[in-house]
């Protein structure tokens, strides 16, 4: 009853592939991405009681995916005034645009007063050249 034989070698490089793609975020059979076992079984196509065989590569993925999920916490705090100057500059960007749009209003406007002075100014000249008229008697 002897089935074909493993080829461990074979067996090894799946797996050691699998986790790379895992790690790299480039995975080929897997939905998720997510760095676990699970996920690396899925994307090594192997069964998993193959995968368990070889704890020493199951082992170093666990390790790699834990030290690549852990961040320093300078990291931390970096990413986290990141985050909180990209949401200033947004709200700088978002005013910044409603005074453009309030400055080009308030352009116009000045430019449509600049005209009606102007008319009325000639208006006025206009009627100051007309002489009054004197009641007589008076």
């Amino acid at each position: 009853m002897g089935g074909k034989r493993r080829d461990r070698a074979a067996e090894q490089a799946a797996i050691t592939a699998a986790a790379e793609r895992l790690l790299a975020a480039t995975p080929l059979r897997s939905a998720t991405g997510k760095l676990t076992v699970s996920e690396l079984i899925t994307e090594s196509g192997l069964r998993r009681d193959i995968v368990y065989d070889h704890p020493h590569l199951v082992d170093a993925f666990k390790a790699r995916a834990r030290a690549r999920d852990a961040e320093p916490a300078a990291l931390t705090a970096l990413t986290a005034e990141r985050d909180d100057l990209r949401s200033q500059l947004t709200t700088a960007r978002d005013e910044l645009r409603d005074e453009q749009r309030a400055a080009s209003t308030m352009r116009k406007l000045v430019a449509e007063l600049s005209l009606e002075l102007d008319q009325a100014r000639e208006e006025l000249a206009a009627a100051s050249s007309i002489s009054v008229l004197r009641a007589r008697g008076s």
